[in-house]
């Protein structure tokens, strides 16, 4: 990718970053800033740390700037005076509105939240296949930004020239580049697609049972809890993008459990079209077992974000398990009883936050701490009873088993 449009954020030399995002009408203030507090770890595990936020309210973002000329001066004079670095912005910016923002803010790189997040993937990808779905993940998003960047495309083609004539323009040649490697992308991932689809369909019909959730849930920690393996884990966002299968033996009932990419609030269309296959995993799984971070202030959100996911993969109608992680870090306000705003979820003990969603009916659950291994027995004995249902469907006359 040596030469394109995108930067690479330096792990080694921190540089500091501010973060802009709106409040239209019919937002909700604190959810706006949960959003930015969100996009600030994004670039925190880019490798940038977080200086300040801005927040306008507007009726709609500005076609040519996004936000205000105003506030758009602010940035700017804050930005030369603290010699920010990034300037990354909560919403997906057009080809134009990037450059028109960028003639009035000096900084080594303006950038929206599509952008960060396909940066990340990038330094996260391990995997030749991995590294190939963010390739072309960030090709779909760079074709229709291409005009007014000189990008030196022609130096991947490896040969003289070009194959247009002299009176073709340098954008014409880079859109033409970056189509033919998106079709050769796209043809080197269907091959190994078919590899992976042989892999799945040879494991026979074992039970299968796919760790689903935002991202930074813990779901990599539990796979080794349950798994006994040592998948990469670690608080950061999007610690895994290959999907890890492993055989796990509960009982002498097997079945096999993979851990799967993580799910965010804007999640890029081109890494959920380019990453398709990989969540098949997700599409063939038996039961999928959603972990969710109950620490978190926003985990309802995060859920909904999730569950919106599955339904945008044709996942939403599978048997679902939810399994509340982190209660070791879950904390909460006491409520004051003498005050007249009504109880929020802040103020809920974790006894209560349980017996809530228990009462409710939604879909079983557990409240588990695998970081400290609370509550793994009864997980392990719940993930039994369902597998074994299933077994005992799919074997009938292996039922001696159990």
């Amino acid at each position: 990718m040596d030469g394109l449009f995108f930067y690479s954020m330096n792990e080694q030399i921190i540089e500091k970053a501010v973060f802009v995002g709106i409040i239209r009408p019919a937002d909700d203030e604190r959810r706006v800033k949960e959003y930015l507090d969100e996009l600030e770890f994004l670039a925190e595990t880019a490798g940038a740390t977080g200086d300040k936020k801005f927040i306008q309210r507007v009726d709609r973002p500005d076609n040519a700037t996004y936000i205000r000329s105003g506030k758009l001066e602010e940035i700017a004079a804050y930005c030369e005076e603290n010699h920010i670095t990034y300037v990354i912005f909560d919403d997906e910016l057009s080809g134009m509105q990037q450059r028109n923002i960028e003639k009035v803010i000096k900084c080594s790189a303006v950038i929206d939240r599509t952008s960060l997040i396909l940066e990340i993937f990038a330094q996260r990808a391990k995997s030749s296949y991995a590294k190939m779905q963010v390739e072309l993940a960030r090709y779909n998003y760079m074709l229709p930004r291409l005009a007014g960047m000189w990008t030196h495309l022609e130096r991947q083609r490896g040969g003289r020239g070009t194959r247009g004539g002299m009176g073709e323009t340098q954008i014409e040649v880079d859109r033409r580049i970056v189509k033919e490697r998106i079709t050769k992308l796209k043809e080197d991932l269907k091959k190994v697609d078919r590899q992976m689809a042989t892999q799945r369909s040879n494991r026979g019909s074992m039970v299968r049972l796919a760790l689903v959730g935002y991202t930074n849930v813990g779901k990599s920690t539990l796979m080794n809890v349950l798994a006994k393996s040592d998948v990469f884990a670690e608080n950061k966002l999007f610690a895994t993008l290959d999907t890890t299968v492993r055989k796990v033996v509960i009982e002498n009932v097997p079945f096999l459990l993979s851990d799967t990419v993580g799910f965010i609030r804007k999640l890029p269309t081109q890494l959920v079209e380019a990453f398709k296959s990989t969540l098949d995993e997700v599409r063939e799984a038996d039961i999928l077992v959603h972990v969710v971070d109950i620490s978190a202030p926003d985990f309802e959100d995060q859920m909904k974000t999730v569950e919106q996911t599955l339904r945008d993969i044709g996942a939403a109608n599978k048997p679902i398990y939810v399994v509340f992680n982190k209660i070791d870090a879950y904390t909460y306000q006491p409520y004051d009883e003498f005050s007249l705003e009504p109880k929020s979820k802040e103020n809920r003990t974790l006894d209560e936050l349980k017996n809530s969603w228990i009462a409710s009916e939604k879909a079983p659950c557990i409240f588990i701490s695998a970081l400290n291994k609370t509550g793994i027995e009864k997980l392990r004995n719940d993930i039994y009873k369902m597998v074994a249902e299933i077994h005992a469907g799919r074997y009938p006359f292996n039922n001696f088993l159990w």
